[in-house]
């Protein structure tokens, strides 16, 4: 159950904002209790959404988390004013209509190791579920030929934050829900979570912890770009060894051919044979 006094002082929100604000407790109460009712649901939802996206080859790691109830109705209060400049200033989040209206009930985050897995990672997503959105977060400078070719929207945040967000639609009941999957690198991921820990603990950032982490930002960025330069250098050396094997591999082989040739030619006595085997033999040696 819902405690308002508790709630209201526990997230620094008065009573008189509510009033003021036309929005009614007994609905958020509602949303509450309906949201705690099918939490286990969206679990279950949330570890199968993981599990499919585990399965694929690109993919590192994958985290799940289900919205905090109290997080949900505190969220609730802070978008109403956003919806009712979308709806009408009547709108109201009510049990029927926040599950659609709160697209991060259910939070996906997908880690990949180099930067160019994502298009693979990209098109698993698009052709498994029914995606409404797409938000490719990144920093200034960074290069959106590839997002734009796509037609994926292109958010630049000052903080640095990078991350390609999705909304699929999910069923974890006969009612749809919306579900987040953040897709983003291993370094993305640990400067994301370093920021956001900073960002939750503290009211406001000092700025030279602002600065470092903006150094930390453009160090994450040229890890992923090294990680790539890598990745690409990795697979040169294994094709050229693919191809001198390849080449080594015809050349023992035509030495074989030509090898039988001569033991099997009727032109030739044994002695002659021999011979040439053992010139060949020998050049081969050296």
């Amino acid at each position: 159950m819902l405690r308002k006094e508790e709630f209201l002082i526990k997230h620094n929100i008065s009573n008189e904002y509510l009033v003021e604000n036309n929005i009614s407790w007994d609905n958020l109460a509602e949303i509450y209790s309906d949201f705690n009712k099918y939490r286990k649901s969206y679990e279950t939802q949330a570890d199968l959404i993981a599990n499919i996206l585990r399965g694929h080859h690109k993919v590192h790691s994958v985290k799940t988390r289900v919205k905090d109830a109290e997080h949900l109705i505190e969220k609730v209060i802070r978008k109403t004013e956003d919806r009712r400049k979308k709806y009408g200033e009547d709108f109201q989040f009510t049990v029927d209509n926040y599950k659609e209206e709160i697209t991060d009930l259910l939070g996906i985050r997908v880690i990949h190791i180099f930067k160019e897995d994502w298009e693979e990672i990209h098109d698993f997503i698009t052709l498994m579920w029914n995606v409404i959105e797409i938000v490719a977060n990144i920093r200034e400078g960074d290069n959106t030929k590839k997002l734009e070719e796509l037609g994926i929207e292109v958010c630049s945040r000052l903080s640095g934050y990078r991350s390609v967000h999705y909304l699929i639609e999910s069923y974890p009941t006969t009612k749809k829900v919306i579900s987040e999957i953040q897709v983003r690198t291993i370094f993305e991921e640990g400067y994301g979570e370093i920021d956001h820990q900073l960002r939750y603990s503290l009211n406001e950032i000092p700025e030279i912890l602002e600065q470092n982490l903006m150094l930390l930002n453009r160090i994450a960025g040229s890890s992923d770009e090294m990680a790539s330069l890598i990745n690409m250098l990795s697979k040169s050396f294994e094709e050229i060894n693919l191809k001198h094997n390849r080449s080594v591999n015809i050349k023992d082989q035509k030495i074989l051919n030509l090898k039988n040739r001569i033991k099997n030619s009727k032109t030739l006595n044994e002695y002659d044979k021999s011979e040439l085997v053992k010139e060949i033999e020998d050049i081969l040696k050296k």
